[in-house]
């Protein structure tokens, strides 16, 4: 959807409805062509959550981008000494329907955990996906769980889609739920995505300022946030974490965005 038809929609409040009847058709669109069969032998959600994870109802992107993603935790954790083999629990915070949690299908000795506020996604984890367990969350915190529960939260492409004050309530809530020592993943919009924004926006962002587009639209595909290295650097490690390392675009099936990996302090 074009720029001045969104800001048309936003002034006749009609934004919301019109990207869900978006969505909805993109999901009826995908119906008529043909699946691919799952690698991992479970079942595939339908178009209608797919589109709402991955951008796009096509189920082979849904399958490959949870694949990249799977690669891309791996091979950072691995890196900083912390092999996903060896951790107690990980929650898949924002785990819509599922497009990353299934790759952890195989681990043996280690809880999965996803947590997301689309509650028809989380039900159909719950009957599709036995291996792990699925909590709904609100837009805002808390989560369900307690304190020090896990040794891994990873959080693909949902800082994007919050306004500031909500990115940083979260953070705090994540640090929560987070052992001493123990990391949170995180991916942003970095430069890459600069010729989205226009020239005031983009001013803003070369400046070192966060860049939140359609705010009220929070926590769907249509808010989306931009995030300058220096903003996360000076912002987001506040609540108590240190940078453990950076990736610029190596969030692998979010193409394109920064990869941040965090270190509960």
């Amino acid at each position: 959807m074009k720029a001045p038809l969104l800001r048309l929609l936003e002034r006749t409040r009609l934004l919301r409805p019109a990207f869900r009847v978006y969505e909805t058709l993109l999901s009826l669109r995908a119906r008529s062509r043909p699946a691919p069969k799952p690698d991992d032998g479970l079942p595939l959600p339908p178009p209608a959550l797919i589109v709402r994870v991955a951008g796009t109802p096509a189920a082979a992107w849904f399958l490959e981008s949870g694949r990249l993603a799977d690669a891309a935790i791996r091979d950072v954790l691995e890196r900083n000494g912390a092999p996903v083999e060896t951790l107690g629990a990980i929650l898949d915070f924002g785990c819509g329907c599922g497009r990353v949690t299934r790759r952890w299908a195989g681990l043996r000795g280690v809880g999965v955990y996803g947590s997301d506020r689309d509650e028809r996604a989380i039900e159909w984890c719950r009957r599709n996906l036995p291996f792990a367990e699925f909590e709904t969350n609100g837009l805002a915190p808390p989560l369900v769980f307690d304190n020090e529960a896990f040794d891994l939260v990873y959080a693909l492409s949902v800082l994007t889609h919050l306004p500031e004050e909500l990115q940083l309530l979260w953070l705090r809530e994540l640090h929560r739920v987070l052992r001493p020592g123990s990391r949170l993943l995180v991916t942003t919009h970095g430069a890459h995505y600069l010729p989205r924004l226009d020239a005031a926006e983009r001013a803003r962002f070369e400046a070192g300022e966060l860049v939140v587009r359609w705010e009220e639209a929070a926590g769907s595909n249509l808010c989306a946030a931009y995030h300058p290295r220096s903003y996360v650097e000076r912002t987001l490690l506040r609540p108590g974490f240190a940078l453990a390392e950076f990736v610029e675009e190596g969030a692998k099936g979010n193409p394109a965005q920064d990869l941040y990996l965090l270190r509960k302090r």
